[in-house]
């Protein structure tokens, strides 16, 4: 595989997709770049939508595709946001408005456990019959404030209390190594490596 199409349009995900997928020498195109808008994300499953987003961009470009899905899911509030992370303070899509929702949804509450999760869809043609799959999590808590000018999402909220720090006040090398999509990569880029 020399060319790969990243089914997103998010530029902290593409950065990180571009830094992870650099040592197998594969070229890491957008689907901006190909004029592809995003697709629909109807389902509940992060698994789902992430396979609807990497057909629907292999199919578009001809190409393979790479599609992720993640969110946070909070214990206390039943693993919400989860699939719906990105848009949880609802239309247009804003980090600021969903940290800032986040927060009024637990205030009071003692119980702040929460884990990132990543699934990863890789398709080596639009009708690939065996998708690669690889899934990682990255558990810590909400925290009670935003710390930290790194990362995106809900990385200033999410407190490492083994670190001191939010996924926020990581360097990047230190979140790759540490964060539910780093930890996908991982096995996706062996699942790759093997076949």
């Amino acid at each position: 595989m020399k060319k790969l199409v990243i089914a997103s349009n998010n530029p902290g995900k593409l950065r990180e997709f571009q830094f992870l997928l650099q040592p197998l020498g594969i070229e890491v195109l957008t689907q901006a770049q190909l004029g592809i808008a995003e697709a629909e994300e109807p389902h509940v499953t992060f698994v789902e939508n992430a396979l609807a987003k990497a057909r629907h961009v292999s199919r578009l470009s001809g190409l393979p595709a790479l599609a992720d899905d993640s969110g946070i899911c909070v214990e206390t509030l039943g693993g919400a946001p989860g699939v719906f992370s990105a848009r949880y303070a609802g239309e247009p899509k804003s980090d600021q408005r969903n940290n800032e929702k986040l927060l009024r949804e637990l205030q009071g509450v003692t119980d702040r456990r929460a884990h990132y999760y990543c699934v990863l869809v890789l398709l080596r043609s639009a009708s690939d019959p065996q998708p690669l799959i690889a899934e990682g999590e990255w558990h810590g808590e909400i925290g009670h404030a935003e710390k930290g000018d790194g990362g995106f999402g809900y990385d200033p909220l999410f407190w490492l209390p083994e670190l001191g720090k939010t996924g926020a006040e990581l360097d990047r090398e230190q979140k790759h190594a540490l964060s539910h999509r780093g930890k996908a990569s991982r096995v996706l880029i062996e699942k790759l490596k093997a076949g």
